[in-house]
């Protein structure tokens, strides 16, 4: 009787949802303030970012960070 109705956008929603189900939403807000303060991020910016192109950002970040505090301990 009542038919099946697939979305478009299921499967995206789908991917997303588990692609982003290792980080708390506490961790979100709490990585886009330190893109703003720090790293002179819009909060629109960060919004209209995928959601895996901000784990890259945020990966690079991470290794630019490290990159830098060895720089300095050899120093």
């Amino acid at each position: 009787m009542w038919k099946e109705r697939k979305d478009n956008f299921g499967g995206t929603a789908k991917f997303f949802r588990v692609g982003l189900s290792h980080d708390s939403l506490i961790n979100i807000y709490y990585t886009n303030f330190a893109f703003m303060q720090h790293h002179k991020y819009s909060l629109t910016e960060l919004e209209n970012m995928f959601p895996f192109e901000r784990e890259i950002y945020l990966q690079m970040l991470i290794q630019h960070l490290k990159d830098e505090e060895e720089r300095l301990k050899q120093q």
